[in-house]
Formats: structure tokens, C-alpha cells, sequence
């Protein structure tokens, strides 16, 4: 039983990392009222309810790899995820607080290109772990189109 609590609290500790600029740095809507989005782009509900599952979803991978691995001896691995990790969680911030689409753009180039990586790592070390890692590489790949999109409107 300790055991299993052990392992919800490992998991539950990931999750809040991966949720952690939502609650530092909050969606600014008046500033996001006053770009020009594309036709295709979600509403904000959407947009929180998709990244909320794929941080879970990236969260049980994480778990798996750590339950399987000591997490620092995969050196390659490891500098991937904390790249991610630091891109992912500085979109917020550069976009919403700094009101900056240009940056927002240039760090979702970076989310993009290194979830690409951060899966190719995951699927060496766990193939399963990889699997929860594809809605997150679809997700990077739509997010890539939209602030391509958003930049070039508000240029």
C-alpha cells in the first residue's frame, strides 16, 4: 500500500511541474482579445482542457521512465526533457506576460523541435512510455501552425 502511495505522490509531483506556469503566470485575455487569430484557432476552453490531458498524458510517460530508470544516468534523455520542459513553460510567459508573439513563436519552435527529440529519446529507452508522448507531438505540430499563424497577423 506505502508503495502505491509513493508512486501517486512521484506522479502527482510530475503533473505539477508540467502545470506549473498555468498557475505563475495567468491566460492575459484582454491581451489575447487584441490579436488577430486564424479561423482555425480553439476557443481558450479547448485550449486548456487539451494541454491539461496531454500534461497528464506526458506526466505517465515521465513516470515510467523514472520507474525504470535512474532518470540522470540517461544523460540525453534528461537534457531533452529539462529543454522541453523550460520551453514549454516559458511560452506562457513570454506570450501572455510579456505580450510577445514573436517569442511566443520562437518557443513554440523550440516545444516543437524538442518534443520531436524528447520522443525519439523515449521511445530508445520505453516504446509504451513513447506512446503517451504522440497526442503531444500532434498537439506541438497544430500549436507550431497556430502561433506561425499568429505571429505573421500581428507582424
Amino acid at each position: 500500500m506505502k508503495k502505491y502511495i509513493k508512486d501517486i505522490l512521484l506522479f502527482l509531483l510530475i503533473l505539477l511541474f508540467w502545470l506549473l506556469s498555468g498557475f505563475i503566470f495567468k491566460f492575459n485575455k484582454e491581451y489575447y482579445d487584441l490579436l488577430t487569430l486564424p479561423s482555425f484557432t480553439l476557443s481558450g476552453k479547448y485550449i486548456s482542457i487539451i494541454w491539461f490531458i496531454i500534461y497528464i498524458l506526458i506526466s505517465i510517460s515521465i513516470f515510467i521512465i523514472i520507474k525504470k530508470y535512474n532518470l540522470f544516468k540517461q544523460k540525453d534523455y534528461y537534457y531533452i526533457l529539462v529543454t522541453n520542459y523550460l520551453a514549454n513553460q516559458l511560452f506562457t510567459y513570454v506570450f501572455f506576460y510579456l505580450m510577445s508573439p514573436f517569442l511566443g513563436f520562437i518557443i513554440t519552435v523550440i516545444v516543437f523541435i524538442s518534443s520531436i527529440f524528447l520522443f525519439i529519446e523515449t521511445k530508445k529507452l520505453n516504446k509504451k512510455s513513447s506512446y503517451f508522448l504522440i497526442p503531444y507531438l500532434i498537439y506541438n505540430t497544430y500549436a507550431l501552425i497556430l502561433m506561425t499563424s499568429v505571429y505573421l497577423l500581428n507582424f
